[in-house]
């Protein structure tokens, strides 16, 4: 009786090592004595212990970082460029046996693209246009890896560290550009001013009126400081009238 039920025991313990749980964002592959058998969904699953195994895959948006990569730019600009790629597993089975580590590979493959991508452009190409040169170094890696059954989603360009002198000229050239517009502006403020005192010039040469309420405009003003002394030099009959009631 006592051998019997330990051989219960252990078929039951059996049965138990056998079950896995498979989460919806995974897949598993199933081998039988290394051999690729099938590619296991999400659920509860159950294989032949010993005899085999499983090796799971996760099919969800993973991200990796491209790590900083010294690059030389077309016009001879040494700089220090980093960035991340977006990729996504369609096909697990490809996935797993078709590259040894596809993580380290995409890494890889990307870190060679960055280099020849930036490479080819100056400096002021990859400081305004990241969002092309990380869709060029996307299609460099995506050739590759589609063989894989992997989606390359995006590569994007997260830093680019430049040269101390480097900085320090971008920061002269940036100054001067900000002093020259400012020379513009205030040489179009003023022609605007000059227009307008223009205008208004000859709206006075035109009504006499107009002189004598920009006098007594005039004197208001200076009348609200109160140590000021007004004196006339001559009458107020002396100012031009206007013709018409004459």
């Amino acid at each position: 009786m006592y051998p019997l039920f330990v051989l219960g025991v252990l078929f039951v313990l059996f049965l138990l090592s056998g079950i896995r749980i498979i989460f919806e964002y995974k897949r598993a592959l199933k081998f039988r004595f290394g051999k690729y058998i099938k590619t296991l969904q999400p659920g509860l699953r159950w294989i032949i212990p010993l005899v085999e195994t499983v090796q799971s895959v996760d099919i969800r948006v993973i991200t990796i970082n491209i790590v900083s990569q010294e690059v030389m730019t077309e016009d001879n600009v040494p700089c220090s460029i980093d960035g991340v790629v977006f990729f996504k597993i369609l096909d697990p089975e490809k996935a797993v046996l078709e590259v040894e580590e596809y993580r380290f590979a995409i890494t890889q493959l990307s870190q060679a693209a960055l280099r020849d991508v930036c490479g080819k452009v100056e400096l002021d190409t990859i400081l305004s246009k990241r969002e092309e040169m990380g869709n060029n170094i996307k299609e460099i890696v995506m050739q590759e890896t589609v063989v894989w059954g992997i989606d390359i989603i995006d590569v994007k360009i997260k830093d680019i560290q430049l040269p101390e002198n480097m900085k320090r000229m971008m920061a002269n050239q940036a100054e001067a550009e900000r002093s020259r517009r400012a020379q513009i502006i205030l040489a179009l403020a003023e022609e605007q001013a000059a227009g307008k005192l223009l205008e208004a010039g000859k709206l006075i040469d035109q009504s006499p009126s107009a002189i004598k309420l920009r006098l007594y405009q005039t004197l208001a003003n200076i009348a609200a400081e109160k140590n000021s002394t007004i004196l006339f030099p001559f009458p107020e009959e002396v100012l031009p009238r206007n013709p018409k009631k004459e």
